[in-house]
């Protein structure tokens, strides 16, 4: 297990000025892609424009000092820009800061406890279903300003925009609908022609030019929000235990988001340079990180998988880039920040809507639905429906739930308890038969017994012939109470009808819990043999 250490110390022992070269190139290029997605991403979560750069600013720079990656950018993400929304629209700006702290700091225990491995255990239908849930959301929650849409009250939840979507369509303004097509139009054929440009970038520049110089009616940013280039300033939020019990739940949503989202980003990247990340140091960096944010006046951050791989393919190979990133973007907050008032919403809006379709994973989504298990089908569209319809807490926690219920239902459809079939009179010609005497019996348990499979051990039926009976457990590699009690059960019918129960092959885990309900010394330790050779042998002995 690797130790906590922050990848940075590992990557400066033998850093060269050529790699300080890249990695300050990679960096530059980063910032430049991740200042109109910042911008958008804090709008698309309800908050001003400039809380997203002090999102990248302060957790960009914390989580590549002191992150379990080489090359992980962070920084506000399209996967928390609903949850972030619904929060600042219940509980304000503090419940935001006071949840992304808890989730920060949930984030510094899994990491100390070494839990970086345990996200592997929510499924894949899961992440899959509720990122695609997520990319709906934003798309739905942009078609307003992509539009020009005046709505009639301001809806909070996803369906309530939906609705309000369908209700004031009548308001749609075209030259707003020209200037997000436009954009949309150079988000999607300029990376075809010239690959290394920042589509978004452009986009913004252009619409923003165009809306300015040709007077059209069209929102910009500075239309509906104050615009600062002030630093981020240090501000502890109002703490009261019924904020704390209020956005527990959202914060634990924050966290295990944040885990998945910036782990998965670490895989991603591994595999793109050949390296391996620390996942619990990372897990660490991502707490220490949210929690710089929220203290800041930013929202929760996360490893990026598109700015990552940005700075992977133009060259940075340790933490600097990341942080060059960061101070890149402060540079900019402080000097270029007042022209953001500049950028058409429209703009803003269809930028999302390329993030949305990136994220959406949607050719997975429809592979899993043609190719996988009914089940598995089942949990991904809940998972999916529950994120668009009511949010994303739900969503996990059900579809979680459902997930476990299916694999403990596989699992207890996998384990069986069979007698075996008992043979005279005929030729063993492979040599892999047994000599059973009449008056033994051998049951043979498969696969893991717990609680959803503990009725598969029978009761025992009547046999005056029967004087031992053998319970083969080699194939059972999990034993918990439950099954226990009924195999115990089993075993005290045996004694009734004055039958000897001895065990063959009884693996560890098994063995453990056997030992410590005390049916071990029950049985006699004597009766507990190596392999069914050995106990057909102590049954021929009695």
């Amino acid at each position: 297990m690797k130790p906590l250490k922050p990848q940075l110390l590992l990557s400066l022992k033998d850093y060269s000025a050529q790699q300080f070269g890249k990695d300050l190139i990679a960096g530059l290029i980063v910032a430049i892609i991740a200042l109109p997605l910042s911008i958008a991403l804090a709008l698309a979560s309800g908050v001003s424009p400039e809380q997203g750069l002090y999102t990248a600013i302060v957790g960009g720079f914390v989580i590549s000092a002191l992150g379990g990656s080489k090359v992980q950018i962070a920084g506000p993400t399209a996967a928390f820009a609903s949850i972030v929304a619904g929060i600042v629209a219940k509980n304000g700006m503090d419940g935001l800061a006071v949840a992304t702290i808890l989730a920060g700091l949930i984030l510094v225990i899994m990491g100390v406890l070494h839990m970086g491995s345990m996200i592997k255990f929510i499924p894949y239908t899961i992440t899959t279903g509720f990122t695609a849930g997520i990319a709906v959301t934003i798309i739905i929650g942009q078609i307003k300003d992509f539009l020009g849409l005046t709505f009639e009250k301001a809806p909070i939840q996803t369906m309530e925009k939906l609705e309000q979507v369908i209700s004031c369509f009548s308001t749609i303004n075209m030259t707003a609908l020209i200037v997000g097509l436009a954009a949309m139009a150079i988000l999607i054929l300029l990376p075809l022609i010239l690959p290394r440009v920042p589509a978004s970038l452009v986009a913004v520049v252009v619409t923003a030019a165009l809306v300015e110089l040709a007077h059209l009616p069209v929102n910009t940013i500075g239309d509906l929000y104050t615009i600062s280039s002030s630093l981020p300033a240090f501000h502890v939020p109002a703490i009261s235990f019924g904020l704390v019990n209020e956005v527990l739940p959202d914060a634990f949503t924050i966290a295990i988001l944040a885990a998945v989202e910036s782990l998965l980003a670490c895989v991603v990247a591994d595999e793109m340079i050949d390296s391996q990340h620390n996942s619990n140091m990372e897990l660490v960096a991502q707490g220490v990180g949210n929690a710089a944010s929220a203290l800041f006046g930013g929202i929760p951050v996360t490893g990026a998988i598109a700015r990552t791989a940005a700075n992977i393919k133009n060259g940075g190979r340790s933490p600097v880039a990341g942080i060059v990133h960061a101070i890149t973007l402060l540079l900019i907050l402080v000097l270029l920040m007042p022209y953001a008032a500049l950028i058409p919403m429209p703009c803003i809006a269809a930028i999302l809507f390329m993030v949305a379709y990136n994220m959406s994973g949607w050719r997975s989504f429809l592979n899993i639905l043609k190719k996988s298990p009914k089940s598995d089908s089942a949990v991904l569209v809940l998972t999916f429906a529950l994120t668009v319809i009511f949010d994303l807490v739900i969503a996990i926690v059900v579809g979680l739930t459902l997930a476990a219920l299916l694999f403990m239902a596989r699992m207890a459809n996998e384990a069986q308890v069979r007698e075996w079939d008992y043979l005279d009179d005929v030729e063993d010609q492979d040599g892999r038969m047994r000599k059973v005497p009449d008056h033994v019996r051998v049951f043979e348990i498969v696969g893991p017994m717990f609680f959803g499979a503990a009725d598969k051990i029978p009761h025992l039926q009547p046999d005056d012939q029967c004087r031992a009976l053998i319970i083969r457990m080699r194939a059972v590699p999990a034993l918990d109470i439950t099954a226990l009690n009924s195999l115990r059960r089993f075993c005290d019918e045996c004694v009734r009808d004055h039958i000897q129960v001895i065990f063959s092959h009884v693996n560890e885990q098994p063995m453990s819990v056997v030992q410590k309900s005390g049916l071990f010394e029950e049985i006699g330790a004597e009766h507990f043999q190596p392999n069914i050779d050995a106990a057909l042998a102590h049954a021929m002995e009695l």
